[in-house]
């Protein structure tokens, strides 16, 4: 007799809802101020722990940052690193770059702080050996998964990248053997949309070759 498959069987509708999740996973930078139901922040959480993760090493550490002083510091951080940014920039390219509001910072609600423990204990090292940077991207691939939850939970993320990670470590008081890699800003998005901000506004746009094979 043969045993039954345990796996879930997905419907063409769920696949269709899922792909319309993956379109409106979107880098949010407008933010409504009201909070998040603490309940809902620690499910997100959860989910995120249910990405894959090298020797099930689960490298990943979520940090709120729920202090105003550690804000304001993570805040005026961002300021002095935009503004390096900026001035790198070419002066036509200046000007496009300057109306582009690149972090939620200000309104959203909750901010989260993702770190790497690049070498933890747990896992013992299992698939690490030639290729020791895969705790990264695990703990990405954790920090997408959150990411996806909190799209299908109706909320907004936003990934403030334009920060110098050993000052914000210090800035939250992060483990030392800690790599920093994530600023999130996460709330309820103000103009939800199902396309890039960066694309509606002209930044940039999708390239079709992305979407095709590379065969060899």
């Amino acid at each position: 007799m043969t045993e039954p498959d345990p796996r879930p069987a997905f419907s063409d509708d769920f696949r269709a809802q899922l792909d319309r999740l993956f379109v409106w996973r979107r880098d949010v930078r407008h933010f409504r101020t009201d909070p998040v139901d603490p309940a809902v922040l620690d499910g997100l959480l959860a989910t995120a722990c249910l990405a894959p993760s090298v020797g099930l090493s689960e490298p990943w550490r979520f940090m709120r940052v729920d202090s105003p002083a550690r804000r304001a510091a993570v805040r005026a951080e961002f300021a002095r690193c935009n503004a390096d940014a900026l001035a790198a920039r070419t002066e036509e390219d200046a000007a496009r770059y300057a109306t582009l509001k690149l972090a939620g910072l200000d309104r959203a609600p909750h901010h989260v702080a993702v770190f790497c423990d690049a070498d933890p204990a747990q896992g013992r090292g299992l698939g690490r050996l030639t290729m020791p940077q895969t705790t990264v991207w695990s703990a990405v691939m954790a920090v997408h998964t959150f990411w996806l939850a909190a799209t299908a939970a109706g909320l907004g993320v936003g990934w403030v990248s334009i920060l110098d990670p050993q000052q914000i470590a210090r800035i939250v008081d992060a483990d030392p053997r800690w790599t920093f890699l994530a600023y999130l800003c996460v709330g309820y998005a103000q103009d939800p949309s199902d396309s890039p901000e960066l694309e509606r506004r002209g930044w940039e746009r999708r390239d079709p070759a992305r979407r095709a094979w590379i065969v060899r």
